[in-house]
């Protein structure tokens, strides 16, 4: 199995020595090491047990061919759409085909239809094509890093307007949007 150990680890600036005193129980750094290159299998409890000691969610230690990893740029929460401190990896359940970069919305409160812990999964579009996406669930950047996100309900040559997903709130209108991510796909944990 492809996994992603040895670059976390090497970004995080830690020895093997480092996460194997770091994983819970404590193990060596040569059976980091063969996990790490594959000489042993890596099993559910030792991703869990290393992403741990990383400091990671554990399927980020997996990773497949695609060359590009969506990242979580924004999250939902009771004050609404919000700036991530850093991007960070996203997980990928599944390749969404087409064109435009995939993002990722992380919702961490129930708002409207999402729940807790919901992923929204959205694809980047340029502003003029701001027509087609009408009536559809978007994210579009605001100025000072902040975010809007909700259905979209208007549109003009230059302005978007943004219907959140809480009932009651007002409609946010956009001007001159960078570019207008439509949701492609809901992730729902079981």
């Amino acid at each position: 199995m492809i996994n992603r150990i040895r670059a976390i680890r090497r970004e995080k600036k830690l020895t093997l020595a480092d996460v194997a005193e770091r994983c819970v129980p404590a193990t060596t750094a040569q059976t980091i090491g063969r996990l790490e290159t594959g000489t042993r299998q890596l099993s559910l409890t030792w991703m869990n047990r290393i992403a741990a000691a990383l400091g990671v969610e554990p399927e980020l230690l997996v990773r497949g061919d695609q060359a590009e990893q969506p990242q979580f740029l924004a999250r939902l929460t009771s004050d609404g759409a919000e700036a991530l401190p850093a991007p960070r990896d996203a997980i990928l359940p599944t390749l969404l085909g087409g064109d435009g970069s995939l993002l990722a919305l992380a919702i961490e409160v129930p708002v409207g239809q999402y729940r807790a812990g919901d992923q929204v999964w959205l694809r980047q579009h340029a502003a003029d094509q701001a027509a087609r996406l009408l009536n559809r669930d978007v994210l579009v950047p605001r100025p000072g890093g902040r975010f809007a996100f909700g259905r979209m309900i208007d549109r003009d040559a230059s302005r978007v307007a943004i219907l959140p997903p809480d009932p009651g709130q007002r409609q946010i209108v956009v001007d001159n949007p960078a570019w207008i991510a439509a949701a492609e796909m809901l992730v729902r944990p079981l």
